[in-house]
């Protein structure tokens, strides 16, 4: 009793000393008073900028050249963004406070004192989040009253800039309409299959579409085709009409009767500027019906174009022919619904002729021996796209012939490309496609800026990335990695993105971005905060950033640097690595989500990892990692964790803890040696309680040996997985091998080795029940 009456008295006074030691906290306001009223409505108010965002983004894309207003927008659309990294870093504070360490309340004197710190940190986290709210919600005021100025809305879709109807005289494409004959190199092959699909072939109408990224030529082609001799010849009714992102249907064919009546002497149907819309469709088709016509629609950015011109344009079995360029592969695909048509996809240019071209431009000619060297390293940085090679050339063309002035602007090219005039037209031409994006899929398309120049990049590594990011929607009915590969698609159907790698399964592995499209990311990237480049013995920026790439580390990195609201670092660095750096991470960025270490030096992680509570995607594939901390459990938000390629044998008993955890690819395969096919993959050993891993969608490879028939009983409870590869498998591990996987109703792949090469499995499953979408076995023994 005495010894209950002296605790209670010892508690009351621990408790007057952490009321005093907070007491300065809350003692002239109210601060904490309405706490999480607060929090709720900046919350909310995240929302209504992230909307604003879209809007204020468009707005600055619409004006795409700088000066004058457009400089006051985008200095008012930073401040928005700005504010809302403050609300998203106030958000994850107060969400990373939650998973602070918690001791025992009452249970001791030891104990009870553990407490005291724990509640002077949560009660002083609450008053810095408080007074970081009171100076949002000052910031937000400010905002407001400035709106009207920008004249900026909320809107909830992603439209992205739409321009004037027709090519203004400051349009960048403008050139493209009146191409040199010396820019139309390379285009041989592409002139005869149009010039062929034009003037022969059967009487049926038919449509031709020419695909390719921006900067490709394919304004120039068209335009080339158009006024080839045969194809005047060919048809009297010629209309060459550019789809502007703002067009209506109404304009473009109007435009082209106009273009038709004007080269034919006659006169424009009585009363169709006046139809309403079903009575104008249909004088369109009475004015064709009975002649042969051509029509260019150059720059179609939107599939329901397709929708949209099939009827007014009759098939009358005239050999009428239709042309369209576009840089999205899916509106190629789009006509096929109304037309026969013809898909040509324009290449880059083949090395030679990228150096005729090349010459053309910058010398009119033959390039001088002393100057090739330097002339041959700037058109490989033009990655062999036309558009880029007669922008530099000519700009080369304006230079003195020395290699003085040619090696300034080759070691420069970057910094042209954003302020030189003569180089304008191509960073737009090249920006239209960023700007044409969806507003989901812009944050997706600047993640190919993080990674190196000329870099593959790995279709599974990207898609976990955007996911960790929250980049990628959540739809109920489909898994996120669908809907990521998804958006991945529609990249590459835009030309944005190119193929670099296809497995021999027919399947995508890697990608790459052309070097030119990948500077406008990188100055989109800087614009929006995105990302920061560290390169060697480079001090970090000042100001905000939300993700660091390091392509090389320095001790000073984190000692320099203040930007605690870093939500991803990826290191590409493969020298050695600083022990300093890997401590520091978890106090000088607990915010972190997406941390990446693929392929580095990196030897092992630290036990104060498991501070970064809120991290998703940990990537240590292809390191010299071999022991995770017990402390791994800590990471509670943890969705992937890429063990490849490393020699992690066996995961802590703690990692059952992560049961959010959705990815845990971990294997090690023995490329140098011999070995047969059941050791040439090592697994990992896994501690009771896997059961526990309920999110768990691919788990590849685990090795059942040392656990035996309680650990694969206990795979019964991961009904998520869609991947399983499972190593050492003996014969008494079969009926229960067979009771597991049938839970496994989402299972797709399946891999099972044995222990030894006489071990027996009865696999049931495989002839009587197997999981419905098993697409994968593979079965080694």
């Amino acid at each position: 009793m005495a010894e209950t009456a002296a605790l209670s008295a010892f508690q009351a006074l621990c408790n007057f000393v952490v009321e005093e030691g907070c007491r300065h906290i809350v003692e002239n306001g109210t601060l904490l008073t309405g706490f999480k009223k607060d929090f709720i409505d900046i919350k909310d108010d995240l929302e209504s900028i992230q909307a604003f965002l879209k809007d204020a983004d468009t707005k600055a894309a619409a004006d795409g050249g700088g000066g004058g207003a457009n400089e006051g927008v985008r200095a008012w659309v930073k401040q928005v963004r700005e504010v809302s990294f403050r609300i998203e870093d106030v958000v994850d504070e107060y969400e990373y406070s939650k998973y602070a360490p918690q001791w025992a309340d009452d249970s001791g004197i030891i104990e009870f004192l553990q407490t005291i710190p724990a509640l002077i940190k949560t009660n002083y986290a609450e008053y810095q989040i408080a007074s970081k709210i009171k100076d949002i919600k000052e910031s937000l005021g400010k905002i407001k009253e400035k709106s009207d100025m920008f004249k900026f809305h909320s809107e909830s879709g992603s439209e992205s800039y739409r321009g004037t109807t027709t090519p203004r005289i400051g349009d960048p494409r403008m050139a493209l309409y009146f191409p040199e004959e010396t820019q139309v190199v390379g285009f041989e092959d592409p002139t005869d299959e149009l010039v062929s699909g034009l003037v022969g072939g059967t009487n049926e109408r038919m449509l031709i579409t020419v695909v390719g990224m921006g900067g490709l030529g394919k304004t120039t082609l068209a335009k080339h085709v158009f006024n080839n001799q045969l194809v005047k010849d060919q048809f009297n009714y010629r209309s060459f009409i550019t789809v502007s992102q703002s067009y209506t249907i109404r304009e473009l064919l109007t435009e082209m009767i106009k273009k038709f009546c004007k080269d034919n002497d006659e006169r424009i149907p009585k009363g169709l500027l006046k139809m309403d819309d079903e009575a104008f469709i249909n004088q369109v088709r009475r004015y064709l019906e009975s002649r042969r016509y051509l029509v260019f629609f150059d720059d179609v950015w939107e599939e329901k174009f397709s929708d949209e011109i099939a009827h007014a344009l009759i098939s009358n079995n005239t050999g009428s022919r239709i042309i369209v360029t576009t840089r999205n592969m899916q509106v190629a695909k789009s006509f096929k619904k109304y037309f026969s048509v013809h898909i040509l996809e324009l290449q880059l240019l083949k090395p030679d002729k990228a150096w005729e071209l090349f010459c053309n431009k910058a010398f009119r000619g033959q390039c001088p021996i002393e100057l090739e060297e330097m002339s041959n390293e700037i058109v490989k940085k033009c990655g062999e796209l036309p558009l880029a090679i007669v922008a530099i050339g000519g700009l080369l063309s304006t230079k003195d012939k020395t290699m003085f002035e040619w090696r300034k602007v080759s070691q420069n090219l970057r910094m042209e490309l954003e302020h030189n005039v003569h180089l304008n037209s191509l960073t737009k031409i090249l920006s239209l496609s960023y700007d044409d994006l969806p507003y989901h899929l812009k944050s997706c398309m600047l993640y190919f800026g993080i990674y190196p120049e000329d870099y593959s990049i790995n279709r599974k590594r990207l898609t976990r990335q955007w996911m960790a990011e929250g980049f990628v929607k959540n739809e109920e009915i489909r898994p996120l990695e669908e809907v990521a590969e998804e958006y991945l698609t529609e990249l590459i159907q835009r030309s944005l993105v190119n193929v670099s790698r296809v497995g021999f399964d027919g399947k995508i592995k890697k990608f790459q971005v052309h070097d030119l499209l990948r500077e406008v990311i990188l100055r989109k990237m800087k614009d929006l905060s995105f990302c920061y480049l560290m390169h060697k013995d480079e001090q970090v920026a000042v100001g905000i950033t939300r993700r660091f790439s390091i392509a090389a580390i320095s001790n000073n990195d984190l000692r320099n640097n203040s930007n605690s609201g870093i939500r991803a670092i990826f290191v590409f660095d493969k020298g050695e690595f600083p022990k300093q750096f890997i401590d520091g991470l978890s106090a000088k960025f607990k915010l972190l989500k997406v941390l990446d270490f693929e392929n580095s030096l990196l030897n092992c992680i630290p036990d104060n990892l498991g501070n970064l509570y809120l991290l998703r995607y940990l990537n240590l594939s292809h390191t010299k990692v071999t022991v995770l901390p017990r402390s791994i459990g800590n990471l509670v938000n943890l969705e992937t964790l890429d063990l490849r390629q490393t020699k992690v044998h066996e995961l802590p008993k703690e990692i059952n803890m992560l049961t959010k955890l959705r990815l845990l690819p971990v294997y090690y395969r023995k490329y140098e040696g011999h070995y047969s096919i059941l050791n040439f993959t090592d697994g990992v050993k896994m501690q009771e309680g896997i059961g526990c891993l309920i999110s768990l969608q691919k788990l590849y490879f685990l090795e059942a040996d040392h656990d035996g028939i309680d650990l694969i009983r206990e795979l019964k409870r991961l009904t998520q997985l869609r991947k399983l590869g499972i190593r050492c498998v003996q014969q008494q591990h079969g009926n229960e091998l067979c009771d597991a996987v049938q839970e496994m109703k989402h299972l797709e792949s399946l891999n099972i080795t044995v222990k030894n090469e006489n071990d027996i499995l009865d696999l049931d499953f495989v002839s009587t029940d197997p999981p419905p979408n098993l697409r994968v076995l593979n079965l080694k023994g």
